[in-house]
């Protein structure tokens, strides 16, 4: 009976890669990991995202969470992937992607071995870490996704970019065509 209840209290994250540190998500949370493609950019968005994908239809935007935790922008490479988590965002389940520079594998952790998150010394705001997930003589972040990727945060990050309009870049046409030597040729 004890083995039977050492397994259901087993939780299984994704483990993946940002910036040379390894995060994980609850994998009952993970919909799908996609190699990463065309991301289309959305003007006026927090530049820790990066954009939106079409998935099978469906606008589903996309956060790099290097930027979001305040590290340099994460370069795309052979293994960069999107991976499409589910988020409860308001009461409203919503399907999100974000970016890795690699997933690494499915991890099991028992009670036993998650440590709470430590005052100090990670990169990740410490509301954003459910624990610290032990994998041997390292640890891996295990990320609450609803927190990471909460309506506030997005709503916050979005407030601190400065609303930047676009610059007119275009001349008037109008005004070269009449003062043009050729509009003044065809006027005489």
């Amino acid at each position: 009976m004890d083995a039977v209840k050492k397994t259901t209290d087993q939780a299984q994250y994704l483990g993946f890669y940002i910036a040379e540190e390894e995060y994980a998500i609850g994998i009952l949370r993970v919909k799908e990991i996609l190699e990463y493609d065309t991301i289309t950019k959305v003007p006026g968005t927090p530049p820790s995202i990066r954009g939106v994908i079409n998935l099978r239809g469906s606008v589903v935007p996309v956060v790099d969470l290097a930027l979001k935790f305040g590290l340099p922008e994460s370069p795309i490479t052979k293994r960069t992937c999107i991976v499409v988590v589910e988020v409860d965002l308001d009461g409203e389940r919503t399907v999100m992607g974000v970016m890795a520079d690699a997933v690494s594998q499915v991890i099991d952790l028992g009670p036993e071995d998650v440590e709470p998150p430590p005052a100090f010394g990670t990169r990740v705001h410490m509301d954003y870490l459910l624990g610290m997930g032990k994998a041997g003589k390292k640890f891996i972040l295990l990320l609450d996704i609803d927190r990471v990727l909460s309506a506030n945060e997005l709503l916050q990050a979005a407030a601190a970019v400065p609303e930047d309009p676009i610059p007119d870049t275009m001349p008037d046409r109008g005004l070269e065509a009449e003062a043009s030597p050729a509009a003044e040729q065809e006027a005489v």
